[in-house]
């Protein structure tokens, strides 16, 4: 390859899955496992030690838990991108992964080509979710009236874009829909970030749907 291959961490403590996760992701190039995990705290360690890309986190795990160890990692090491991996898709563990700052949310049993798709994504900074686990946010965010006209100190065109954060698209996506360079929509979406005082991708999609932006666009 041309390029470096993203480096992982797969934690969870289910032998058998793990196999099964470094069998499907062998055969990928840009893709390789550099560790194992099996609690929160080992993975919070292996992050320390190896500096992976992106860790797959399990949400039940002996001892530290993965919202607690991925709410410990961002603190620690923000440019680790946590991807959720669990077979719990209710409202509590989703939210409770977003508020802890993981970049994605995916069920456990993903088709290959949805996992490969959302370990680059969360390597490259984006957020993601699987399709059922965006359904409900949808759902959910649909719901919410905004009491009052949202975001204020945003101009037009960060409002735009925003919404196009909402709806989980990327930086190119958005350049391209809006006629911008890559450049000038980069500047915009760090200009939210700062003004709403979000970290990531992640944040800013959850606080826009909140406030109904993005929610019937697209």
């Amino acid at each position: 390859m041309d390029t470096e291959a993203y480096r992982i961490v797969i934690a969870d403590d289910n032998p058998d899955f793990r196999e099964g996760l470094r069998a499907l992701l062998g055969p990928t190039p840009d893709i390789v496992v550099v560790g194992e995990a099996v609690t929160g705290d080992d993975a919070i360690a292996l992050a320390a030690k190896l500096q992976p890309d992106v860790i797959l986190m399990d949400l039940k795990m002996p001892g530290r838990n993965g919202i607690e160890a991925t709410r410990r990692l961002v603190e620690m090491s923000p440019h680790i991108g946590i991807l959720i991996v669990s077979m719990f898709e209710d409202d509590v563990s989703v939210f409770a992964a977003m508020r802890a700052g993981a970049r994605g949310y995916l069920l456990k049993g993903a088709p290959k080509a949805e996992t490969l798709r959302a370990i680059r994504a969360v390597a490259s900074g984006e957020a993601i979710f699987s399709p059922a686990i965006a359904r409900r946010l949808m759902g959910f965010f649909a719901a919410i009236r905004p009491a009052e006209p949202s975001f204020p100190d945003l101009s037009n065109r960060e409002r735009e874009i925003l919404a196009l954060i909402a709806q989980g698209r990327s930086n190119t996506e958005i350049a391209t829909s809006l006629y911008l360079s890559i450049k000038t929509v980069r500047n915009h979406v760090s200009n939210i970030f700062s003004k709403l005082q979000v970290a990531d991708r992640a944040q800013a999609a959850i606080r826009a749907r909140a406030s109904g932006l993005g929610v019937d666009e697209g």
